[in-house]
């Protein structure tokens, strides 16, 4: 059979082809290990080198026409699949998304904004230290003394030590952060440190962990009238109270001196406390190498979950760290009300 002859029949057969099926059968007819094309090049070696010649460019024409046209075949098919894919397996997207629930700021994490937004707009810039922290840090630079209960075991999470080495403990206020800041910066200082606290306590009033912010002021002219004045500036404005009245108490604390209770006057019906302060004892500003004879300052510090439950009428603080998304749901805030 002509060569020409053969590759018209191939092609007549490829265009009649209706399925991919088909397509793959007449690629085999032709190329298989027994396909005429195939048998055809078996035939070159009894041929004349003339005739070889001859024969082999045809045959290598007609292979490439073929492997072309079929090739163009498959993909048709190949196309038709998709398009019919296409036309039946649709989307209806007029359909309303699935819901989801939307993120909340939990409480704790909005006072804590809020107290840092007040306290920076009166010049308060903040510090911060480590979690674990030595004994002169946490206790001896703040003026307590060893047998002070602080330090007792009852209250204090204390690591455990090498030998002959004093044992480190889980801060139990944000006040080393303060000390720290004392011995690496000079005055005048005007400072808060916010951060975790831990003390061994547990009930509706008291966790393990907890939160507190502290402010710390150091120059040579500030006095209690400053302290008074800062702290009814701060709870008049974290309550949005311009008239809630303060009562300062006298206190004791080992790192000031005078020191005070304060109390607010809580909806029209009775003083609660939030919070102890007093001007910095001399001793401490001496164990940061301040010289108390030249400079001196206030600071205070409170409970983040005390001032919390207050504003946001939160009865029990373990509430706080439940992750109970009910809760989180009703006292939690919108994203958008983050500054």
């Amino acid at each position: 059979m002509e060569i020409d002859q053969l590759t018209q029949r191939l092609l007549n057969d490829i265009e009649a082809t209706t399925s991919l099926q088909d397509v793959e059968e007449l690629r085999v007819a032709a190329f298989g290990k027994k396909g005429v094309l195939t048998e055809l090049l078996k035939t070159l070696g009894s041929k004349t080198p003339e005739e070889r010649k001859t024969l082999g460019a045809a045959l290598n024409v007609a292979k490439e026409i073929l492997k072309e046209a079929l090739d163009a075949r498959k993909v048709h098919f190949e196309d038709l699949q998709i398009n019919q894919r296409l036309a039946n397996e649709t989307i209806d997207i007029s359909l309303p998304p699935r819901p989801e629930l939307q993120g909340k700021i939990h409480p704790l994490s909005k006072v804590m904004d809020e107290a840092m937004d007040i306290l920076g707009k009166m010049g308060f810039s903040l510090s911060e230290g480590p979690d674990i922290e030595d004994d002169f840090h946490n206790f001896t630079a703040l003026n307590i003394p060893p047998q002070h209960p602080a330090r007792q075991e009852q209250d204090t999470f204390y690591l455990k030590a090498g030998d002959g080495k004093t044992p480190h403990v889980l801060r139990t206020h944000t006040s080393p952060v303060q000390i720290r800041t004392m011995i690496k910066e000079k005055p005048p200082l005007r400072i808060i440190s916010l951060g975790r606290t831990y003390r061994s306590d547990h009930d509706a009033t008291h966790t393990p962990m907890f939160h507190q912010i502290e402010g710390l002021v150091v120059d040579k002219h500030t006095h209690m009238g400053h302290l008074k004045g800062c702290l009814e500036e701060f709870f008049r404005f974290f309550f949005e109270d311009p008239d809630l009245k303060l009562r300062f108490r006298p206190g004791y604390f080992p790192f000031t001196e005078p020191s005070a209770e304060v109390d607010i006057w809580w909806k029209n019906s009775r003083w609660l406390e939030v919070l102890g302060c007093g001007m910095v004892h001399p001793n401490v500003l001496r164990n940061c190498n301040i010289d108390p004879e030249i400079y001196q300052g206030f600071a205070f510090g409170m409970g983040i979950e005390r001032i919390a439950m207050l504003k946001y009428g939160i009865e029990d603080l373990r509430l706080f760290f439940d992750s109970d998304l009910r809760w989180l749901n009703h006292y939690g805030f919108d994203p958008e009300t983050r500054e």
